[in-house]
């Protein structure tokens, strides 16, 4: 074990990594260094995920993991959305813990890790508890750091957090707290520095990306940061669109991905449901006239548009007719992307009282239907593509198959499919190349150079 070492583990989704590297960021800069071995670390950090109960499980077994290791020296550290809302949960499940810190207060990672040596140093052994609940996540205490997580040629850049949709099955406003964007200047400068860094694929991520500025008094507030990140990074290849909110794709909005080469077709915009009953119980937007307007509209003004979409089957009450209606609305929408959850109960949201009436049985069988149904869709799409060129971001070479591996501008990292293309092309750089297979999730290619020598 090394003094002034930190192990970090992060678990859960982009915008948690972004805030683990924000502490990383913190830590470097006070004179810890970082260590992949958590034997060799006195500092052991868990960035927790608590959204649903099977990630505030994973969160609890990989505390535990380090728990059982933890020498004496080391100090536990859980942070993030675990912590923040089930902090008593955590200091039974995992009884050799020293501190927890909300995910609000990431930036007071230095201060936290002091106090506990002192507390330690005075023999007071009780757990520390850094959860301020009115803090805000974002704002000009971030420490000055790079609020982006790097990987390979891409990068998340975080542009807000918090929520305040009232989304009657969603945690995240009890976690996050309400919606809070950094200042436009932070993330034009950001998108400066990243570029000048090498990334190659901007990725902009919020809980809700659309809700954009609406704390700063700005009306159309993404699609304005966006019109900025392009002057500022005209060169930037990729600049791509995560977590938008229905009803608040607005025209602006896709004026400004229509007319922008470096803001990809894509866009990721989780609608849940398409029963207008069902949206109702959820207290999601439920103007599905709206939906297929705006949808139409998208595809009509942006050429070549890919379209992700979310949606929880087995919600309280979902009847058999409304799960039915969702099914022919896949059908008929055709979407390129979908992910599909079957239904968590969340204590403490406004859902709670409805409790969780649809058996594991029934979600499983309708989830199973809907993706067979997706996958269909999803292989017809992508069978479209034969024969075609795409531009392939390259993130990987596999040399005992000899292929290269990447993504189109229609997958985002992690969520999406890969293309696997023949041959040697090299990783970071955009190449094109002509898809000559297809899957329901990935694509294969070939490197078009090679098939016209």
């Amino acid at each position: 074990m090394k003094e002034n070492t930190f192990h970090l583990v992060s678990l859960g989704c982009a915008k948690n990594t972004v805030d683990s590297d924000s502490m990383a960021q913190l830590l470097l800069r006070d004179g810890y260094s970082a260590s992949e071995d958590p034997a060799l670390a006195d500092i052991l950090i868990v960035n927790t995920c608590g959204f649903i109960g099977p990630s505030r499980d994973e969160s609890i077994e990989v505390l535990n993991e380090l728990a059982e290791e933890k020498v004496e020296g080391q100090l536990l550290i859980a942070a993030g959305c675990l912590s923040q809302r089930f902090s008593e949960y955590v200091a039974e499940k995992v009884p050799n813990i020293d501190g927890m810190l909300g995910t609000r207060r990431w930036m007071d990672i230095v201060s936290v890790v002091k106090k506990l040596r002192k507390m330690r140093n005075n023999y007071r052994p009780e757990v520390l508890y850094h959860l301020p609940e009115n803090a805000k996540t974002v704002g000009k205490d971030e420490g000055d750091v790079l609020r982006a997580n790097v990987f390979g040629s891409s990068a998340y850049l975080k542009i807000a957090d918090g929520c305040r949709r009232p989304c009657a099955f969603c945690s995240i406003p009890l976690i996050k707290g309400t919606a809070v964007s950094r200042p436009l200047e932070d993330i034009v400068e950001e998108a400066e520095i990243l570029y000048e860094n090498g990334i190659r694929e901007l990725i902009l991520i919020a809980q809700d990306s659309t809700d954009y500025g609406h704390d700063l008094g700005m009306k159309d507030g993404l699609a304005i940061l966006l019109e900025e990140i392009v002057k500022a990074v005209p060169d930037m290849d990729w600049i791509r669109i995560m977590y938008a909110y229905p009803g608040y794709v607005t025209d602006r909005l896709i004026d400004v991905m229509a007319e922008n080469p470096q803001i990809l077709p894509y866009l990721d915009i989780p609608l849940q449901h398409a029963s207008p009953e069902m949206l109702k119980r959820m207290k999601r937007p439920a103007n599905m006239d709206w939906v297929h307007k705006t949808l139409a509209k998208m595809r009509e003004r942006i050429e070549n548009l890919t379209i992700r979409t979310t949606f929880i089957v087995g919600y309280p009450g979902e009847t058999e007719e409304e799960f039915q209606a969702l099914l022919d609305f896949i059908e008929e929408i055709r979407f390129d992307r979908v992910g599909a959850f079957q239904f968590s109960f969340e204590p403490g949201t406004t859902s709670e009282p409805l409790g969780d009436p649809v058996s594991a049985a029934i979600k499983e069988e309708r989830w199973e239907r809907l993706m067979e149904i997706q996958q269909n869709i999803s292989l017809q799409v992508n069978q479209s593509y034969v024969g075609k060129t795409l531009d392939i971001l390259i993130e990987g070479y596999d040399e005992e198959q000899g292929i290269s591996i990447g993504r189109s501008y229609r997958d985002a990292p992690e969520i999406d499919g890969m293309v696997f293309i023949e041959g040697d092309a090299e990783v970071g750089e955009i190449v094109p190349a002509r898809i000559t297979g297809a899957m329901a999730y990935d694509l294969t290619a070939v490197l078009v150079e090679e098939t016209t020598a």
